[in-house]
């Protein structure tokens, strides 16, 4: 990957490079912590919403704590729905060895709830010698793409997110391990949220694609045609041109802004040991071109309210 370094004069405290045309910059000469000082952060926080990925190298001082701190500058970090975090963390940590740690499905993260993060912060821990790249995609560019009568019809549509998803359907090989753990963990408890298809970011006000493979259906279209709207709007958000692709190294963190983009783990490592944690802070109901928002259409307490109205129907 050959990145040139462009100087950006919105951020004079920060020694900046984009990584790629349309996606993606990389912050040198910086030691992100807790403590970083008011006026550095503020032009982190906007070079996140303009690059939509930051990628910072060297950051090994970072421990499990010191990781949710920084985190916790942005706004209120919040563990997994239903994967368990290390203990005494608020930690969403992917590990290869484990059953569920390759997230090799382009998506954005937690959309089977309303308010879905809006940051995460992602820390490697462990980094094979080869493989494991991650590629990010720009959503608000790939809407921003479309042809405006197309934009006109997407602006109207909702869609339905689950975290019980056709695990295998972007996979050629499914191994049984990780089938087990998709549904013992991730599945553990099922949540639903319906989401405008077309979502106003709430700090930049840009217009972006929020689908990706938690997507379940489109409201008001049969699976068949859900599958092919699907299908033509995803494949504009992952046109290589839309993307960023980033060569781990030990110690790494990325931060990218969850509202305007997707994301994909590359598999490609082998049996290596990859260990990332990721650090996620909560977001806002999402908020559509005519105003309607994101709603809960199913969540596990949901599910025990109805069983605890059907014992005391039944006594």
């Amino acid at each position: 990957m050959t990145a040139v370094k462009t100087a950006d004069t919105d951020f004079p405290l920060l020694n900046l490079r984009r990584v790629a045309g349309n996606i993606g910059a990389e912050i040198r000469d910086i030691r992100l912590s807790a403590d970083l000082d008011a006026e550095t952060f503020a032009q982190v926080e906007a070079a996140l919403v303009k690059y939509k990925v930051l990628f910072f190298r060297q950051q090994g001082h970072l421990t499990d704590a010191e990781h949710q701190a920084f985190g916790a500058r942005f706004g209120k970090i919040v563990p997994h729905p239903t994967v368990p975090s290390p203990e005494g963390t608020k930690l969403f940590e992917l590990d290869a060895s484990k059953g569920g740690g390759r997230a090799d499905s382009w998506h954005t993260d937690v959309t089977f709830v309303d308010a879905f993060p809006k940051i995460s912060i992602l820390r490697g821990v462990t980094i094979p010698e080869y493989g494991g790249d991650t590629v990010w995609a720009n959503t608000a560019r790939a809407y921003e793409q479309l042809p405006e009568t197309l934009k006109r019809f997407v602006d109207t549509l909702r869609a339905v997110h689950s975290n019980d998803y056709d695990y295998g359907a972007e996979r050629t090989v499914v191994e049984t391990h990780r089938l087990a753990h998709h549904q013992k963990v991730f599945v553990s408890a099922l949540w639903e949220a319906e989401h405008p298809v077309v979502h106003v970011h709430p700090v930049s006000g840009e217009r972006a694609l929020l689908l990706g493979h938690f997507v379940k259906r489109l409201v008001g279209f049969s699976s068949r045609e859900s599958a092919q709207l699907f299908e033509l709007l995803q494949n504009r958000i992952i046109r290589l041109d839309n993307t960023v692709r980033w060569q781990w190294q030990q110690d790494d963190v990325v931060i990218w802004d969850n509202r305007s983009t997707q994301h994909y783990a590359v598999n490609d490592y082998d049996t290596q040991p990859r260990v990332v944690r990721r650090v996620t802070v909560e977001g806002e109901i999402a908020v559509g071109v005519d105003g309607s928002k994101s709603r809960t259409v199913s969540r596990p307490q949901d599910a025990a309210n109805s069983a605890e109205s059907a014992v005391s129907a039944a006594s």
